[in-house]
């Protein structure tokens, strides 16, 4: 009995060894493997320029979408899903790199991002990641009003043709707490990153009383709605108009309102437990191609700060080309999003599902 004892508890231990050994196996097979986790935003990344990626590296993305940082930062957060890849605005990778929740870029591996990818852009980065460590831009622009000009007869240039009555259940408004709340604070002087909860408070109040005029409250669907001419005004990012003006031609943009907006920039990171950070780098890399990034912004239409594109692509966009490379008095001074911290994260939430359920 003390010998059936002894070899049912040997024969124990050498499962548990091999079971544990097909683990490290595992994990160390999938280090190795042929694929890249990204998560980004919807519609954001030409299907034709992954396809591309693979076909060259040999490296399978998966890709997953969001529809705003607010609901992709969660599942960072978390950790619940390795990502290998994100693609979030400025005051979220703010916001990450505080919570220690990305890892630093290897420069060494991304020659293309370095000679491509201006000066500017990375200085101007800088406004959110001190040290420059963790980001490569991608996508830049700001947040303006897209118009119908078969339904809006006057001038477009401030934030309050946004609560006018003639436009009452014609105004379409951004689902999300920064861009909404933006607005209001720049119709009062104030800065889009006031620490003040007194001007917060206003900005909600001038929310909902706006209510009434508006529509609807969306995101990727607003394209839509402005395009089919359902909606006469709508806030949208500067990338969507070139492509909803091909659409629809009655359709004008407004990108920088006098009181002043956003200027956003987009930027490619490495979560901190990316488990496939090699071909993380490769893919960066691929994107900061001048001949990839051109591909790229023709499909999406967003502004690239890649400073070869624009000789590549200006032929093509005819009166446009000032919508995507912006003229300096349209970007120059404004101000950017800033991580503000847990509590304030906490009222802008607060205060827009107020605006919401008002």
């Amino acid at each position: 009995m003390k010998h059936l004892r002894y070899l049912l508890t040997m024969l124990l231990l050498l499962m548990s060894f091999a079971l544990a050994g097909c683990d490290m196996f595992a994990q160390e097979e999938e280090e190795g493997e042929d694929i890249l986790y990204v998560y980004s935003w919807g519609d954001y990344l030409s299907e034709e320029v992954l396809e591309q990626f693979e076909e060259e590296t040999g490296i399978h993305v998966v890709l997953d979408e969001y529809d705003t940082n607010e609901s992709m930062y969660p599942r960072i957060a978390e950790g619940a899903e390795a990502y290998d890849i994100l693609c979030p605005s400025d005051y979220m990778i703010n916001k990450l790199i505080h919570n220690e929740l990305l890892q630093p870029l290897d420069f060494g591996k991304l020659p293309n991002a370095r000679k491509y990818i201006g000066k500017d852009f990375f200085d101007q980065s800088k406004a959110f990641d001190w040290e420059g460590k963790y980001t490569v831009p991608y996508c830049w622009g700001t947040v303006g009003i897209m118009y119908n000009t078969s339904l809006v007869d006057e001038p477009v240039d401030s934030w309050a043709i946004l609560w006018n009555e003639k436009y009452r259940d014609n105004i379409l408004m951004q689902d999300s707490a920064r861009d909404a709340i933006m607005i209001p604070l720049k119709l009062m002087g104030k800065s889009m990153n006031t620490m003040s909860e007194a001007n917060l408070v206003k900005a909600r109040d001038m929310l909902i009383d706006q209510k009434p005029l508006v529509q609807a409250y969306g995101v990727d669907d607003i394209r839509d709605k402005l395009s089919s001419g359902e909606a006469a005004l709508g806030v949208i990012f500067s990338g969507e108009a070139i492509n909803l003006m091909e659409a629809n031609p009655d359709l004008k943009f407004q990108p920088a309102p006098k009181e002043g907006t956003n200027v956003w920039i987009d930027g490619w990171v490495i979560p901190r437990n990316a488990r496939h950070v090699e071909n993380a780098h490769k893919f960066i890399d691929f994107m900061c191609r001048p001949d990839i990034a051109a591909d790229n912004f023709r499909r999406l239409g967003y502004s690239t700060p890649n400073i070869a594109v624009r000789e590549l692509v200006e032929d093509e966009l005819e009166d446009k080309a000032e919508i995507a490379f912006p003229p300096e008095e349209v970007y120059k001074g404004q101000e950017s999003y800033s991580y503000l911290g847990e509590e304030l994260d906490k009222i802008y939430t607060k205060l827009w599902l107020q605006v919401k359920v008002s």
